[in-house]
Order: C-alpha cells, then structure tokens, then sequence
C-alpha cells in the first residue's frame, strides 16, 4: 500500500472528493485507485487558515512499483508502514510455561493491557486489583456524588478500569512510539466495543459510559485466554529475598508467590507506595501539577476557536490547549480539557477535596472544562520520594476545609479570583462538580507561587480564546492529581532498579500519562516479563 500525508480538503467536502484528491495527487486515473483507507483525519483550527479536514490515508493502486518511484524523492508518499502487532513470544506448550504465574497489581489501562498482552501469549496472568468490578464501582461512585458519601476502596481512582474509565476516555497522546503500540491498543479497544473512528480520527475518545462495557469485555478475554482477576484484594506488603521479589502479601494476610509481578498502580495508590518505599524498592520524587478546574459554556469555546464552523456535527465540540510562562518561573498550561463535560469528585481519601474532569461520547453538556495547573518539582517539596504525597494531602485538605467539609468543593468565578475577592453568587456559568461548589475565596488553596502564577495566565489565554477569562467562568479547588508524584525507577529491562522481578508501569510509576501511554507501557512491560518468563 501507499501512504499519503497531507492531503486537505474542505469540511464539508463530498464523499467521492477524497478519491478525486488522491488520484489527482498521485497522478492517476480514479479506475486505478483500487482501495483507500484513512490512517487518520484531523482539522486545522489555527486563526487565518482556512478550515479544512487533513487526511494521511493509505491506498492500493494498479502499479504500486511505477506510483512510488515517481514518487521516491517525495517524502510525502511513502511505502505504508507495518503497523500491525507483532507477539515477541507465544506460549503454546505448558511445559515451557513458567512455574509461578505473573502478577499484575492493578487494573486500570496500565494493568489492562498488561494482563490481556500476558494473556494472549499464553501467560495466565493473576490480577489484583484493590477495587470492585466496574459496574460495582459505578454505584460507589455515584454515592460520592449524590450523597457525599465516600468509599476510599471504590471510587474515581480505585477499581476496574482505573481513574481513564471516569475520564473523557481520550485515546491520544504525545508518546514517541516506532512500533505502533498505539495501534494495537486502538484495535484492542474497537475489538471490545469501541466506534471505529477512534483508529482515525486525530483526536480520539469513547467516554465513560462506553467504556464500562468495553472494560468488561476486555476483562472476559483476559478470562477466556486462562487469567484470573481477584477484586477487592489490596497489596500490602512485598516479600523480598536477596533483591529479588518472592511474592506479595495481601490485606487479608494471604501471601502469593511470584517471581514477576508487574506494579501498574495508578499515581493515588499512596499506601502502596509507602509499602514500597518500606520494603527499600527505589523509588524518587518527580515533578507533577497542582491547579484548578476551569468552566465556560461550550458554545463560547466553540465559536472562539471554530468561528462559522461552530456546531458543525462532523467536527463536534471544540477543544483547546494552552500553555503560559509566567513572570515567577512557573509554567501554567491547560490539562485534560474535556469538551462538553463535567468536572466530577475524585478523591480516593475521607476529608479531602480532588477534581478531575469527565465527557461522554457525544460531548454534549453544557461547560466545557478543564484543568489549569502549575508545575512544581521536588525543589517545592523537599523531603524524599514520599514528600510529594504530603504535599497533594496538605492541599486536598485544605480544598474540603474551604469547601465546607462536605465533600462539596471550594469555587469562584475568574472575575473576583482576579480581583482577589471572594465570590457570593454564580452569574451565568453553572458548574457541573457534584456533590456541590462551595463558593469562597480560592487565595489560600494553593501555595502563593500559584495563585500569583495562574492570576497572570488567566488574562493571556484571553488573548488566545476570546472569554476566556469572562467574569462569570467559574473555577473549581483543586487539581492535584495530574501525575504520579514519584517515580518507581526501572532501567533498561522494564524492572525495578535494585529488585529484580518487580515491573513499575503506567502512570503509577511515572512511566505514562493517560488511557494510551499508559496501555502502550503496559503492553511494553508485559513483553518484558513474557521474554524473562521464558529465560527462567
């Protein structure tokens, strides 16, 4: 096949237009153009360009070998590259099967793809996972958000299908990946239930309700192909031996042997880490984020970004990323913005306050949302690997004090934040946080640094999305899990950097951050221990 970038077309071209455009750019008659498939569409919202769709697409011709030497020096039209998965391993023979089945601790994205790759080469994977069954989990959810009331074993962070299934479920991502690991989670989600478009489109998403089935489904072949997944059985220890994992010891006090156990955790499992740290597996203090929700009407981001095209159904709700460098140092940038959303509790501890944002598929909600967040290294929070946990508790504990103390979250509108004043009233912006916004004064949720830091932004991404700072936008406390706050170090063979057999993966351990990367990294993890599995 041959693969063609950057052919752009109108928006609302015709259907037989894109045919038309690739015969004309390979210059051939349409009747030699014997298939087509899109690789991947995108749009161009940039001011002063014309919008239009972009398409790399792949197609078979007549005569493959005459189209691309006339072509050779054009880089533009290139020899399709092989993008399907290939296994480094299959066990097909149980006497080559390891003694001791691998271990998986958790099951969000990470741990999903891990176990289903592990799975599939014929590994039989055991998983832990410290929360309920995605439907059960749901129900728990919701209490938090209807009645206040929290389960700090199921929730947002805990459970099947991690915090990516109360999520936008974007499927996107900045991660280098040659081997196109992308694709095979891509296709693994469509296999489960997803839309198609999602291999396409430049931006892909499922949402939350989609993604219950699709978790469920990738649970039952996990299943089917000799896995085992027990819910609600947290690790609490680790049995470690001449640095080398034997085992890991559950809350129950069950002890289960293992010589591979793969950690993808999730950047909340803050116990976790600490029976980590106790048990001497290396781990550091990294750089995350800590900042507010953001909330305006959709239809305003909309026409700021895609002008006459606002509402246009093939293009759907607009999106935006923005970053500022402020006069203090500090970088302020826009994290998971989700179109036409919901800023949704997320805490996983009593007493605390954590936003996060949700979409569904359709996108179709009022706000659009939202994090505006300020980077912080471990120069901010001195103290060793665990002091980054400390610093995210001091301020989720302050967010539920300014709320009220009941799990209603601290808020105020842009206009009296940037005035330094408190907020007695909403105006035309309704947020969407459940169980409530509690509106204050947000000056002393955030160190002075940020508050200073995020004040300055505000007024310059007006420049770049006109309203953006309107008075009645409404911000919701706090923003505090972005990522990991530490990093369980891994060298070169995926495993831990002093104790041999354990696999730090996916956002947990700072090796990923959201649905894609961290199914990317679970997939390059399982692939790891499924070639040391066959050493030993």
């Amino acid at each position: 096949m041959i693969h063609i970038i950057e052919l752009r077309l109108p928006i609302d071209h015709a259907p037989q237009a894109l045919a038309a455009a690739i015969s004309k750019r390979l210059g051939i008659p349409e009747h030699e153009l014997l298939k087509v498939e899109v690789f991947k569409r995108s749009y161009d919202a940039r001011k002063n360009i014309a919008l239009a769709f972009t398409y790399i697409v792949d197609v078979v011709v007549k005569d493959e070998a005459a189209v691309l030497q006339r072509f050779v020096d054009d880089p533009q039209v290139r020899l399709t590259p092989d993008t399907s998965y290939h296994f480094v391993t299959k066990l097909t023979d149980s006497a080559r099967s390891p003694k001791l089945r691998p271990i998986v601790i958790g099951f969000g994205p990470c741990g999903i793809f891990a176990a289903l790759l592990l799975a599939q080469m014929g590994l039989k994977p055991l998983i832990l996972e410290r929360g309920k069954a995605v439907r059960e989990r749901t129900q728990d959810t919701w209490k938090l958000w209807r009645k206040n009331v929290l389960n700090p074993e199921s929730n947002v962070q805990f459970g099947e299908g991690g915090a990516g299934t109360f999520s936008d479920g974007k499927l996107y991502s900045q991660i280098k990946d040659p081997k196109f690991y992308g694709r095979k989670v891509i296709h693994e989600f469509i296999k489960a239930g997803a839309p198609e478009e999602i291999l396409y489109v430049a931006k892909p998403h499922i949402g939350t309700f989609r993604l219950v089935g699709i978790v469920e489904t990738m649970r039952e072949q996990i299943i089917a192909l000799g896995g085992e997944i027990r819910f609600s059985q947290k690790v609490t220890g680790f049995d470690i031996e001449a640095q080398h994992i034997r085992g890991v010891v559950l809350e129950s006090g069950e002890h289960i042997a293992a010589d591979h156990v793969i950690l993808a955790l999730g950047h909340s499992a803050r116990d976790t880490f600490e029976a980590l740290h106790n048990a001497g597996v290396y781990l550091e203090a990294k750089p995350f984020s800590v900042g507010f929700r953001i909330e305006h009407p959709q239809s305003m981001i909309d026409r700021a970004r895609l002008g006459p095209h606002a509402g246009n159904p093939l293009i759907g709700a607009a999106d935006y990323k923005l970053v500022h460098h402020a006069n203090n140092g500090r970088s302020v940038y826009s994290f998971c913005m989700c179109p036409g959303g919901t800023v949704v509790a997320a805490t996983s501890e009593p007493n605390r306050v954590v936003t996060n944002g949700m979409s569904q598929y359709s996108r179709n909600e009022r706000n659009a949302n939202a994090g505006i967040v300020v980077g912080i290294t471990p120069e901010d929070y001195p103290g060793g690997p665990l002091a980054g946990i400390a610093y995210q508790r001091a301020i989720e504990s302050k967010a539920f004090e300014l709320g009220g103390g009941t799990y209603e979250a601290p808020g105020q509108l842009v206009g009296d934040f940037l005035m330094g004043r408190a907020s007695t009233a909403f105006g035309s912006v309704t947020p969407s946080y459940k169980p409530g916004v509690h509106l204050t004064d947000l000056a002393s949720s955030l160190p002075a640094y940020a508050i200073e830091a995020i004040r300055e932004a505000l007024p310059a991404f007006e420049k770049k999305i006109k309203g953006f700072s309107m008075h009645d936008a409404v911000l919701t406390g706090v923003e505090t899990r972005t990522s990991s706050p530490l990093r369980i170090t891994r060298g070169a063979d995926f495993q831990s950097l002093n104790i041999k057999g354990l696999y730090p993966a996916g956002e947990g351990a700072g090796y990923a951050g959201g649905i894609l990367s961290a199914g990317v990294d679970g997939i390059k993890v399982a692939e790891a221990v499924a070639l040391s599995c066959l050493r030993h």
